[in-house]
């Protein structure tokens, strides 16, 4: 055992009904934290699990016809495999029904009862079952559940209770002197006026039901749903039969919980804490929720999010970056199917994807498949390096802070930057001069480098997507294994061969999607349209105008944009086709032109070029091509044809009108 203990733990999630959104959220978040952790040489301890007793488990399993244990056993069963999907890292997964953790439960009921902390008494009260909880009249929202909204009942029995109100002053001092015991600020406020508000007594034990663990000198009375479940945190390392181990962990860095459950890990659970005797947890921070289309989640809705279906059609990695990086970690956030493709679409298959397919086709073009050495430096060369260590160090900021958006931002700083330096620097161009080539090996190592660095940053987030760059890049092991260190520059070793793939991002069809979104119907397949190669007219000369005048409703029905060339290869078996994919900017499209007895296919990478972008896709030699790219033709022969470019950079995508 070696490195820093880091603990870092999910709440466990009550297995009432199957995962969703709001679970992988959380445990997604967890994991890339642990992830990140352990490649700065942390010794993670990350920890996951279910809860799985009280009164609405034991109704749901009845009204299903099973035992309450047949029932648990299946959901729990669910969020393991979806755990195993989503590539999540957790080293232990508890369940409040594994024999350790009863044991611990009754062992913490005990000493609080021996210390006078818990007393017998009873109770009369609004209980709120799908929350497990114990409202007074004043704290109902319109005489529902103030945390949920769902009706309440009156019930009365024999309990004993917990004293919370002993530890309202003692929580004050504590989240005063650490102010990041609550996270974030907006969460510590919240607390900080509950707390003042005056804590009540909590009810520690039930009678009414019996799906739960026993009151170890009470029969009759099982323990409160949330003591029980709170307790996991102390179990998993060791509170029962592992001193050392729980020495060694305890207490937690930060306990990672939605915001509808920062009241009991913020309030109760470090008042039982003290009661106990032990540290209190460094940071409970609570995460926002997700809303759909700016609506709750809600089965009767029915627009749950299924984290597997995402994950089964766009990829894993796809599904793990969006969570993360479409808003900051504490706020609320909105899904949408067309947000989420926008996102991979834009980030992953433009951006990254892009950088990766031009770095490994330059330099499979200019340097033989090998990272060169760097040759001269000019100021636009040295400010990659530059920015590569100020966003790496910002980016670590970030996800210690666990402000993830704002990591995963930093390291597309570099990426963003990497693609600019491609067009600027022009490595078609170095390539054709003596002059050039003796600065073509910098932009080409500067390139290679920086991916390399990025793959590193980004893979507690991609597991999969990161592995698969490391390969093209010709590199060995994984990015995770090389550590945190390995974001230095400097690490790509020139004469690394490197190797060209399949495009490891998938572009996604944004029109088919919206048009399949709006019809309710399955998007129709591309079909085969007219060709867009050059006419084939005999004559030298230019050809007549056309007599027929259009009026502006016709022009208009024509969407021409602005499309950036990120790649070129001719079509094998045709001496007229070059294959080009083009960055529209919120999708990629390849599109088939008859220019390949004109221009070279180096020569057309970086080129910003017009095409018609709403023409019916066409097969051409095997490859279908999305769109049309404009080109002017005045005679046959070379270099007597040319493709309409732009005299100024403008953002790809732009219509042209």
């Amino acid at each position: 055992m070696s490195g820093r203990p880091f603990y870092v733990t999910t709440p466990i999630y009550y297995v009432n009904d199957l995962p969703h959104l709001g679970h992988a959220y959380t445990t997604i978040a967890c994991d890339v934290l642990a992830r990140y952790k352990r490649m700065r040489g942390y010794d993670v301890m990350f920890l996951t699990g279910t809860d799985e007793h009280g009164q609405k488990i034991e109704r749901k399993a009845v009204a299903e016809g099973h035992s309450p244990k047949e029932y648990v056993d299946r959901i729990t069963a669910a969020f393991k495999d979806l755990w195993g999907e989503l590539d999540i890292s957790n080293d232990h997964f508890i369940r409040t029904t594994d024999a350790e953790h009863v044991q611990a439960v009754q062992r913490v009921f005990q000493r609080l009862y021996d210390a006078g902390d818990i007393y017998l008494g009873s109770y009369e009260g609004w209980y709120c079952t799908p929350c497990e909880a114990f409202f007074p009249e004043a704290q109902l929202k319109e005489g529902n559940c103030p945390d949920c909204g769902r009706a309440v009942e009156w019930l009365q029995e024999e309990s004993y209770f917990f004293r919370l109100s002993k530890y309202g002053e003692p929580l004050l001092r504590h989240i005063e002197e650490n102010p990041g015991f609550i996270q974030p600020a907006s969460r510590r406020h919240e607390m900080v006026n509950f707390i003042k508000g005056g804590l009540e007594d909590l009810c520690v034990s039930r009678t009414t039901f019996t799906w739960g663990i026993p009151v170890p000198f009470a029969p009759g009375h099982v323990v409160y749903v949330w003591l029980d479940a709170l307790t996991n945190y102390l179990t998993a390392i060791g509170y029962v039969d592992d001193p050392e181990r729980f020495a060694r962990y305890w207490p937690a860095d930060v306990h990672v919980v939605g915001k509808e459950i920062v009241r009991f890990h913020s309030v109760i659970w470090p008042a039982v804490l003290m009661a106990l005797g032990l540290p209190l947890p460094k940071c409970v921070f609570g995460h926002g929720w997700w809303t759909v289309e700016g609506e709750k989640m809600s089965k009767s809705k029915g627009n749950v999010i299924k984290p597997k279906e995402y994950a089964d059609e766009f990829g894993v990695d796809a599904v793990r970056y969006f969570v993360l990086r479409e808003a900051p970690f504490g706020q609320d956030a909105d899904f949408s199917r067309m947000s989420f493709i926008y996102r991979v679409n834009a980030d992953l298959a433009n951006d990254l994807g892009n950088l990766l397919s031009r770095t490994t086709a330059m330099i499979n073009k200019f340097a033989g498949g090998v990272v060169p050495a760097a040759g001269e430096w000019i100021d636009m060369d040295r400010a990659i390096p530059e920015l590569a260590g100020e966003v790496i160090e910002k980016a670590a900021d970030a996800f210690d802070g666990l402000d993830f958006q704002e990591g995963i931002a930093q390291v597309f700083r570099l990426v963003d930057a990497a693609n600019k330096y491609v067009d600027e620097a022009a490595p078609w161009a170095l390539a054709r001069t003596d002059e050039g080539r003796r600065r073509l090996g910098t932009v080409l190592y500067n390139l290679a480098e920086s991916l390399r660095i990025a793959t590193v940053a980004l893979s507690p987030v991609l597991i999969r997507k990161a592995v698969e760059i490391w390969a093209q890049l010709g590199l060995s092991g994984e990015p995770s294994d090389a550590g945190w260190d390995a974001t230095r520059w400097g690490g790509m070793a020139p004469g690394t061969r490197i190797s060209r793939g399949e495009p490891v991002f998938p572009r996604f069809d944004t029109k088919a999607e919206a048009a399949s979104i709006s019809t309710g119907k399955p998007a129709d397949k591309p079909a085969d349209g007219p060709s867009d190669r050059p006419s084939d007219r005999p004559s030298d000369e230019p050809a007549p105008l056309e007599s027929d005048l259009i009026g502006i409703e016709d022009f208009a029905r024509v969407d021409l944009r602005v499309a950036t060339i990120l790649e070129a290869e001719r079509v094998s078996g045709s001496d007229k086709l070059v294959k080009i994919q083009v960055d529209l900017g919120q999708e990629r499209r390849q599109i088939v032109a008859g220019i390949a007895q004109h221009y070279s296919p180096e020569e057309l990478v970086g080129k910003q070029v017009i095409v018609v972008a709403n023409l019916k896709p066409a097969t051409l030699r095997g490859e279908v091509s999305n769109g049309m790219l404009l080109a002017a033709s005045t005679a046959k022969g070379p270099r007597e044809l040319s493709v309409l470019t732009l005299d100024r950079p403008i953002a790809s995508g732009s219509k042209v009108k």
